[in-house]
């Protein structure tokens, strides 16, 4: 049997598994296929309905996180810590994008606040359940971060000139940027992180893009076009899995391969740590080296 497919089988019971982003697309997905191993998933996302709707049918825990709200990431936070004793995989696949620049009541631009900031923030706080030998610290970033480039003097400015795909692009460098210096600054504390591209999924990320293209994306026609949910948690299933976790730490995968930087700032290590700074005074964090 392949490495892979041992990995898909693998048995999880007595793991725990925080999946946020999971009310619908991959993360619904994924949290489904985790509990079905035998995980305990907490199951977090931003519609109380749906995310109660998946859990329930994982056999899972519901936690209700909207991630324009930083205070709703902190009670998250709160949440599963008072209710896990040691939490073995985060997957930090919550996202969205915005047709125009909105700023969220904590004063940050709110694609850069829910794609980057909100799971910086939540996986700094949760880092204590975080520290054994085998926790892992997937992010679901995107291969548009070939295309971004990450000003931080206004990547997350109230005011001035705003791009949709831009802002998307930029945070999801930012997630492949954030995965390597969680990797540095943790080196020997025991997690493992990675970072990751579905593959272009029909999923509700794409509702606020232009000219219809998310209705197109889920209807039938789009199937052709677009993977379907299930297929693009893979990569998150087989990073929150596999054995090898020196080979992936702190790397980014087109699915299941890994990928050579298609863009030379997703290497820049001053960047990354510059990035580290301004989220810690964007998040209200005081950690440090």
């Amino acid at each position: 049997m392949a490495a892979q497919d041992q990995e898909q089988e693998k048995d999880l019971t007595g793991k725990t598994v925080v999946v946020t982003g999971a009310s619908s697309g991959i993360g619904a997905a994924a949290a489904q296929r985790l509990a079905a191993r035998g995980a305990t998933v907490a199951v977090v996302g931003r519609s109380p309905e749906r995310t109660a709707e998946v859990a329930a049918k994982a056999g899972a825990e519901p936690f209700v996180a909207d991630f324009a709200r930083l205070d709703d990431v902190r009670k998250l936070a709160d949440q599963l810590l008072d209710r896990y004793p040691a939490i073995d995989v985060l997957a930090n696949n919550a996202g969205g994008a915005w047709p125009e620049r909105t700023v969220t009541e904590d004063g940050n631009e709110l694609t850069f606040q829910v794609n980057h900031l909100a799971p910086f923030l939540l996986t700094n706080l949760l880092l204590e359940r975080l520290t054994h030998a085998t926790a892992r610290v997937v992010n679901t970033a995107s291969t548009t971060y070939r295309m971004a480039k990450l000003d931080l003097d206004t990547v997350n400015a109230a005011t001035g000139s705003f791009n949709q795909l831009g802002a998307y692009a930029a945070s999801k460098l930012a997630n492949i940027l954030f995965t390597r210096e969680l990797a540095r600054r943790t080196e020997g504390a025991g997690i493992t992180t990675a970072a990751f591209h579905p593959g272009a999924v029909a999923t509700h990320v794409y509702d606020n893009a232009p000219f219809g293209l998310g209705r197109f994306i889920r209807s039938p026609l789009g199937r052709v076009f677009f993977i379907q949910p299930d297929k693009g948690a893979e990569p998150l299933i087989h990073l929150a899995t596999t054995a090898d976790g020196a080979a992936i730490n702190g790397q980014y995968f087109h699915r299941l391969e890994l990928e050579r930087p298609r863009n030379k700032q997703a290497v820049d290590a001053e960047l990354a740590r510059r990035l580290w700074t301004l989220s810690e005074r964007a998040t209200g964090l005081a950690t440090g080296e």
